[in-house]
């Protein structure tokens, strides 16, 4: 298959579904090239699974590269439990998922409903999981009925389906043998089913639209200096109040308006001594497969960073300036991983959060990443930074070397594995700046 986006091929994809002895195993690679943050680079993708015979999951393999960073997962089922090892290489993780149904891949999941005999406007449920955010989400696929497209200019009749996840609709075309002939999904993105040589034949350079932008807000005034904001009204349009962390903390959300005030710095000194962090904080000191707070690594350099006659307010100011300092901004097209970031000196906002976090919980501050929005030159971005945990939590946002964050960033979601949920927003969320707090 092709890939475009827009009208521009940016790519191709390979699938391959065999009947094996005790189901079917199913492999997929994809190769493109994307543009964010001004940055065009090349992702690869492959996905290796390995299904029952009703095409549910047994076991896969997963990985992801971009330029410098890679990142795999692997996993078996076995009874209800799916056993997953995921991280860099040299260094996984183990995590054992309880599940209470039969999940699906997502590269599989239009070989399962293409089992199922539909009739137009019939629904299946499915549940799917994600290899890069280790997590599992309902997807709704819908017959929507037969019609007839061009596919390098020969018209083929197809069954058109619908499918829905995270609040995101796109559509497949299935063709009388059950293979996929097209896709079109989120971002203008389009997938065509064409001949090897076609999908790999050499393509003129494509001038590609920026995903960070396509999917950025326009501001309805300019700010001159966020962080020197003391505070910010904003009226929020298109955002589930029940579906996202809006109130709490420095934020408040009430009739569809949010205010953001800039939260207060602790200036008594803090030393927690060990085992002195209530219950309630202490799954923001674990490590993580992706914040490996406990490496040796991770360790080593927050010895050289922080004293242990500094108080937890010192150390989070130097731990924030460090990664401001010492990591370089780049866009990155792989899953965030503290480690891999601290290697190689370099990342987005995520890698900046991941690795602040778990500098943080080395040091025996609680930390966590939160994600949702920030105002910059006009616009506002999808964007990643920290709380750090010092009495209260404090914002912190490694990748603008701010502590605490400015007012514009804009909390949705707390956590790492929360940020799929984002996808229920983009493109949908609307925001107007309503009042601006400024200080004295």
């Amino acid at each position: 298959m092709s890939i475009f986006q827009k009208d521009e091929k940016i790519g191709y994809a390979r699938r391959q579904f065999y009947k094996t002895e005790g189901g079917y195993r199913i492999i997929e690679e994809v190769f493109m090239e994307i543009k964010a943050m001004g940055l065009t680079q090349e992702i690869g993708v492959k996905t290796e699974g390995y299904l029952h015979p009703n095409l549910t999951l047994s076991s896969f393999d997963f990985e992801m590269t971009s330029s410098l960073f890679r990142f795999k997962s692997r996993g078996i089922l076995q009874g209800n439990v799916l056993t997953i090892f995921s991280g860099i290489p040299g260094y996984e993780q183990r995590i054992d998922l309880i599940l209470n149904q039969e999940i699906h891949l997502p590269v599989s999941l239009l070989e399962a409903w293409s089992n199922e005999n539909l009739r137009e406007g019939e629904t299946r449920i499915y549940e799917v999981f994600d290899p890069t955010s280790l997590t599992h989400r309902p997807v709704k696929v819908t017959l929507l009925g037969e019609e007839s497209i061009s596919l390098q200019g020969t018209p083929k009749r197809a069954k058109k389906v619908k499918v829905d996840f995270m609040g995101f609709s796109q559509f497949a075309w299935i063709g009388k043998e059950g293979d996929v002939l097209r896709e079109e999904g989120i971002l203008g993105f389009r997938l065509e089913k064409v001949t090897k040589e076609e999908a790999l034949g050499k393509r003129a350079k494509p001038s590609l639209e920026d995903l960070t932008e396509i999917v950025s807000i326009p501001a309805n005034q300019i700010l001159f200096d966020p962080f020197s904001l003391k505070g910010l009204r904003l009226r929020l349009e298109g955002i589930d109040e029940g579906s996202f962390f809006l109130n709490g903390d420095r934020q408040s959300f009430s009739g569809k308006v949010l205010t953001v005030r800039k939260e207060p710095i602790p200036q008594t000194p803090l030393r927690r001594l060990e085992g002195e962090t209530s219950p309630k904080l202490e799954e923001y000191l674990k490590p993580t497969p992706f914040i490996q707070s406990n490496h040796q690594e991770i360790r080593e350099i927050v010895k050289g960073i922080v004293s242990p006659k500094d108080s937890e307010t010192v150390k989070a100011h130097k731990l924030v300036e460090w990664v401001y300092k010492n990591i370089k901004k780049r866009p990155v097209l792989s899953v965030p991983n503290a480690l891999h970031t601290l290697r190689n000196r370099m990342g987005d906002c995520n890698d900046h959060a991941v690795l602040l976090a778990a500098l943080a919980r080395a040091v025996g501050i609680p930390a966590e990443i939160e994600a949702g929005l920030v105002y910059h030159q006009g616009r506002f971005y999808y964007h990643a930074w920290n709380v750090l945990y010092l009495g209260h939590w404090v914002t912190a946002d490694g990748a603008m070397g701010q502590f605490p964050a400015d007012v514009t960033h804009i909390r949705l979601v707390r956590g790492m594995e929360r940020q799929i949920d984002l996808l229920r927003v983009i493109r949908k969320a609307q925001l107007e700046i309503l009042t601006v707090f400024k200080n004295d």
